[in-house]
């Protein structure tokens, strides 16, 4: 699971070496092949190849997930989430990627690519391609403004249950809008008690089937939340209280175990949201 960014040898190598030299598919929904002869470069692999579905049409052809059900890894590329949302939920190719995962094979993503590995989602629904980035302050400030669109059950990656996962996190101080996601889905009554797994650019977490994880990358690491108290405030209009959210910063080189969700080598300290403001318990008063 990578957060963005440039892309990390260690962890194409880290995803190759589990499909045990099978075909390696890079699933899109619009752009190139261009990650074909980077993967190739790489990989001791079968084949490399990119699938490109680009509309629910496309999701609906038999051809294409037999091609998804040959693959021995997946790689789901960075974009727009809006389109894998729209084109692909509740179409066969869904199913295939879950059948996938379900069979033990492994699978990766990068920026909206992991995104979407969680069981919620932040879904994009509302933006267009040339909006600006939904803000951390916009999502303080309402945690229900239009653009929050966060849906759940894509994919049904074992070890993310009850998981939101983020990208691009610290570089596009994303940490706002992540607790304001949090805590929709606590107010909506999906689940008192969400989970986060929010990337930074040029990091990425390295997930075994077990759920023991490692952190990789040149970036700031990984950053992981867990809610325990329902929102004081969250409701149209209004800014957001949320208080006690437990977070841990795994470095790289650290170690995280998500069946405990406990990790060692990094640093565990507390944030809370008063009013649409962050509080942290960090000494040095840093959010990341």
């Amino acid at each position: 699971m990578m957060g963005g960014g440039a892309d990390l040898d260690e962890a194409f190598r880290w995803l190759c070496g589990k499909a045990n030299g099978g075909d390696f598919l890079i699933l899109r929904a619009h752009g190139g092949a261009d990650y074909n002869p980077y993967v190739a470069g790489l990989c001791k692999a079968n084949s490399v190849a990119t699938l490109i579905i680009s509309s629910r049409k496309a999701a609906q052809e038999p051809r294409v997930a037999e091609i998804i059900g040959q693959a021995e890894a997946i790689f789901i590329a960075g974009g727009d989430q809006s389109r894998y949302v729209n084109f692909w939920k509740g179409t066969p190719v869904e199913d295939a990627i879950n059948a996938h995962v379900a069979a033990g094979k492994p699978i990766g993503g990068t920026s909206a690519g992991l995104a979407v590995l969680g069981q919620f989602v932040y879904g994009c629904l509302e933006d267009k391609p040339d909006d600006a980035d939904l803000t951390s302050r916009e999502v303080l400030a309402d945690p229900y403004t239009k653009r929050v669109t966060v849906v759940r059950d894509f994919l049904k990656v074992p070890g993310l249950e009850n998981v939101l996962t983020d990208s691009h996190f610290a570089k596009r101080d994303r940490m706002g809008r992540s607790l304001g996601f949090l805590a929709r889905i606590v107010q909506d009554g999906w689940s008192g008690t969400p989970r986060d797994i929010a990337i930074d650019e040029k990091s990425a977490l390295l997930m075994e089937g077990s759920g023991r994880a490692k952190v990789a990358g040149t970036g700031l690491g990984v950053y992981f939340l867990r809610v325990s108290d329902a929102p004081e405030v969250c409701k149209p209009g209004q800014p957001l209280t949320l208080r006690n959210v437990a977070v841990y910063r795994a470095p790289t080189g650290s170690a995280f175990d998500l069946r405990v969700w406990s990790g060692e080598g990094g640093e565990a300290y507390s944030i809370s949201v008063e009013a649409g403001k962050i509080r942290t318990s960090r000494a040095a008063s840093a959010v990341y």
